[in-house]
Order: C-alpha cells, then sequence, then structure tokens
C-alpha cells in the first residue's frame, strides 16, 4: 500500500489529481471496510492519501453565523469547541467511544456516506454545506445534494473535502435528538432522528426534521414539515403529518433492525417532538 502524508494543500491536491489517491481523514470505517485476515494489513488498491498534516482541514471557527468545520476536525474537537451548536454536540456525544471519537472526523463520517452515520441529522436540519476543493478551485453544495447514495458522494475523483458550513440556528428554537440504538454509544444505531421548531406565541414559525436509516441517505420530511409550519400549536393535525411522513420513508431490512420496526419508531420520533412542542406554555415564549 502506497502511502502519501502532504502537509501542504497543494500537494494533497496534487496527488489527487495524480494518483486517484483514496482520502485518509481518521479512517476509522475506512479500516473496516478494507480489512483482511487476522494479521494482515488493510487491503487497499488505490495510494492512500493521509490529510492529518493538512492545517487547511483543522479549522474551526465561527464566521457571520456559520459554524466553518474543517473536514478533518476530529469528532472530540468539536465536542470540546465551546461554538459547536447543541443538535450537533448531542449526535456526537453518541458516536461511539471517546478513543474512536479521538480519530474520527466530521469530514470522514460524511464522505463515508452511510445513511445511519449518527451526524448527518443535525447537519441536513442545520441545511449544512460542505465545500470541496480541487487545483481548479472550491465548489460549495448542500449536503442533501452532496451525498447521493450508500457510500456515493458528489466529491470527484480529483477534489478533497475541505471544511463544512453550518449555519446557527435561533437560540430560542427547541430541539430534539434521538439515536435508537443497541446501546446509546458503542453501537450502529437502528435509526436516529433530528429535529428544529422556532415558536412565537404558540405558532410554528420554523420546523425541521431529519432521519436517518430509514432511506439510501438521510432524509428531511419536507411534506410533513410544511404541514407543521405556520400552524399554531393546537391546531396540528398529526395524523395528516404522519401519513405525509410516511411517504418519504422506505427503510430496509439489514443485520441491525428490520424495516418495520424502522418505520415505526421514524413516526414515533416525529410524533415525540411534536407532542413536547404541545406541552409548551404560550406565555412562556
Amino acid at each position: 500500500m502506497k502511502r502519501l502524508r502532504p502537509t501542504r494543500l497543494e500537494d494533497a491536491l496534487e496527488f489527487r489529481a495524480e494518483y486517484k489517491a483514496l482520502p485518509f481523514a481518521g479512517g476509522t470505517d475506512l479500516m473496516v471496510r478494507h480489512r483482511g485476515y487476522t494479521g494482515t494489513l488493510p487491503k487497499i488498491q488505490s495510494p492512500v492519501l493521509f490529510l492529518d498534516a493538512l492545517d487547511e482541514l483543522k479549522t474551526l471557527e465561527i464566521v457571520d453565523g456559520t459554524l466553518r468545520i474543517g473536514a478533518g476536525v476530529s469528532m472530540a474537537e468539536l465536542l470540546a469547541f465551546p461554538g459547536t451548536p447543541e443538535l450537533l454536540r448531542r449526535a456526537v456525544q453518541l458516536i461511539a467511544a471517546p478513543a474512536l471519537r479521538n480519530r474520527a472526523s466530521l469530514g470522514g463520517n460524511i464522505c463515508n456516506a452511510s445513511p445511519a452515520a449518527d451526524s448527518l441529522p443535525p447537519l441536513y436540519v442545520h441545511q449544512a454545506k460542505v465545500v470541496a476543493v480541487s487545483r481548479e478551485g472550491e465548489r460549495s453544495l448542500p449536503i442533501a445534494e452532496f451525498l447521493t447514495g450508500p457510500g456515493q458522494t458528489a466529491l470527484k475523483e480529483y477534489e478533497i473535502l475541505l471544511r463544512i458550513e453550518l449555519p446557527l440556528l435561533p437560540e430560542k428554537g427547541r430541539l430534539y435528538y434521538r439515536k435508537v440504538g443497541t446501546r446509546k454509544a458503542n453501537a450502529l444505531s437502528k435509526l436516529s432522528s433530528a429535529g428544529y421548531a422556532e415558536i412565537d406565541k404558540g405558532k410554528v414559525l420554523d420546523f425541521r426534521f431529519a432521519l436517518g436509516a430509514v432511506a439510501p441517505t438521510v432524509i428531511r420530511l419536507s411534506e410533513a414539515e410544511s404541514l407543521v409550519q405556520g400552524a399554531s400549536l393546537k391546531e396540528i393535525d398529526t395524523r395528516a403529518v404522519s401519513e405525509a411522513a410516511e411517504t418519504r420513508i422506505q427503510p430496509i431490512d439489514d443485520q441491525r433492525s428490520n424495516a418495520t420496526y424502522r418505520r415505526k419508531i421514524a413516526l414515533n420520533s416525529l410524533m415525540e417532538f411534536i407532542e413536547q412542542l404541545k406541552t409548551i406554555v404560550p406565555e412562556d415564549l
């Protein structure tokens, strides 16, 4: 296995373009995917491009209300940063164990493109964008357009994921995050969900809800969201919302769960968030 470990971004982009080198940013899933027999090295055909020495991928800053997260920032560094949004923080806290969070990066988690990745539903709720870079320059696209299927992204073979841009949400908004798994951490999710709602005087001004592990990619429940947004808390038609949500949910059976269970808990999560909102006393807002 050929290993490349540049210290300058321009060299990394050169290697990526010339050798079609495989980016490595944490590699906690990559090593599992290419594992061989016990006692042998992982079997990776392409040269491996280690990105941990690139300062450009380690940035963590808030600019004009947007959190910019370098693609190489580890999950542990995200948790330690005081500006990390609460919704993303809740998700990262439930990813594996501290040892893995010290290695795994948010950029790697995105490029791995698992529909069950715990960090992704909060990114969809925040309407995050990702920035890819090549020798020709940078390009930005919404996270929902970047992730195109299980293990598939829009990253071109000559590009590197540079950073994630996360617009911050108003602090007065209500948040929801739930991971359903065999255990709270150290276990892959059967399902994960994230929600956000902004309410004023009993009326829902903004409502967002995202689900992981119920479709080929993480999804937003756009049709259900539109039925909640603009409604008063007392007038929300939960049956109509549930029916609209169900049209978007397409779970599969796999080794961690089955489609029937995933569909049920997905709808339960959505209803749980709405019921939590209905307990809010308008005068308290």
